[in-house]
């Protein structure tokens, strides 16, 4: 009865112990407010380096409120891009880039900003076949950032970005013409085999895209 009876004890003070330390924990994180800029910034740092990206969105969100002129938010916004980037998150990485933009427009980097959202776009083509509105859009941001940047670094970089999108609408147009083939209707065809033109030298150049085998009747089956 006695080892029972401190068994139940131990097991009340662990409980104890567990139970104040949440509640220690929890209250220490209600009151992480009112902090320096350079706090905010640095537990965003450590975020992102130890892998918690939606932490660091959170701290983003408590340096923007707090220190809403603070000269290291344009770093911060950067930082929180690239890291969506290379997470693949290529929709959260627009957001931030687009953040950047609208407050740093006349920022000196903002060819590199420009050259960020071209690259999230052209990483983000989850189905080569499919992402047709989204390759005309980078195709124009693209040809917009030849015109307001002609001696960025980045331009090598973009340019070979838009040889790429522009075989993948070529390859696009294609797919279009010949299934308008196969339906017999030949003006629809024509119209698309112009366009195939347009977009690339020689239609004899354009490489087909890779389907997976797990999507290939799927995709074939809308060409």
């Amino acid at each position: 009865m006695g080892n029972y009876v401190k068994f139940r004890s131990l097991l009340f003070a662990v409980a104890l112990v567990f139970v104040f330390s949440a509640c220690s924990q929890k209250s220490e994180k209600v009151k992480e407010f009112d902090k320096p800029a350079l706090y905010w910034y640095n537990k965003m740092i450590k975020e992102i380096s130890t892998g918690y990206l939606e932490d660091a969105d959170d701290t983003y969100i408590s340096l923007e409120s707090e220190h809403r002129n603070s000269p290291l938010l344009s770093t911060a916004l950067l930082v929180l891009a690239n890291a969506h980037i290379d997470e693949e998150e290529y929709e959260l990485a627009n957001f931030y880039l687009d953040e950047y933009i609208k407050r740093y427009a006349l920022s000196k980097n903002i060819d590199y900003v420009r050259y960020l959202k071209i690259k999230a776009n052209f990483q983000g083509f989850a189905y080569d076949l499919r992402d047709q509105q989204l390759i005309e859009d980078t195709i124009a941001q693209i040809e917009e950032f030849r015109k307001s940047f002609p001696r960025s670094p980045y331009t090598p970089l973009v340019n070979t970005m838009s040889a790429r999108l522009y075989m993948a609408k070529a390859n696009l147009d294609k797919e279009i013409a010949d299934l308008y083939s196969r339906l017999d209707k030949p003006e629809a065809a024509k119209y698309y085999n112009e366009k195939v033109k347009k977009s690339w030298v020689n239609p004899k150049e354009i490489e087909p895209v890779e389907v997976p085998f797990y999507r290939y009747p799927f995709e074939r089956n809308l060409f």
